[in-house]
């Protein structure tokens, strides 16, 4: 137990030793893994496909075997497949339970921040389906997009039709 303030802080054990945290951006990705598994153990990472594979690499090497991550809009989605693949388990988490914490104000610090609290046991990963159901659930969702647009602009064709007095009888 270490001191702060008069009141005692007790440290959590460490309940997955191999664990990373992520911080995703949309053109950069920051990842913290345990300080004893490489000199550098925080890296920036760019968010192109050979970026992530060598992301993963690096995860590889350092023997993680869990990575948490902020499902922060659609960045983190490639980086999520990369690691399934690679059979590494990635927890995402609901990027509204880590910003209820004051005082992280960089990305550095919000990818220990996220690795430390994964090693101890304090993530909860958000319910993700197998692949084939995330690309039936993706085609689904692009077909009914293309019906609203076509609604949307077959509106507009009659618009301006009625706008140039055009009448069709049928």
């Amino acid at each position: 137990m270490s001191k702060r303030k008069g009141s005692k802080v007790a440290r959590l054990p460490v309940v997955e030793p191999n664990a990373a945290g992520v911080d995703i951006g949309a053109t950069e990705i920051f990842v913290a893994v345990p300080a004893d598994r490489d000199p550098q153990p925080i890296r920036c990472f760019a968010t192109f496909t050979a970026d992530l594979q060598r992301l993963a690499d690096w995860l590889e090497e350092c023997q993680i075997r869990t990575v948490a991550m902020e499902s922060t809009g659609v960045y983190w989605i490639p980086l999520f497949q990369i690691l399934e693949e690679r059979k590494i388990e990635a927890c995402l988490v609901n990027a509204q339970h880590l910003k209820n914490v004051p005082g992280r104000k960089t990305d550095v610090e919000d990818c220990q921040w996220i690795q430390h609290l994964h090693s101890v046991g304090l993530l909860r990963g958000s319910f993700r389906p197998n692949q084939e159901i995330c690309a039936i659930r993706s085609l689904r969702r692009h077909r009914d997009n293309l019906i609203q647009l076509a609604t949307v602009h077959l509106q507009h064709m009659q618009k301006a039709l009625d706008q140039m007095n055009c009448k069709f009888i049928t």
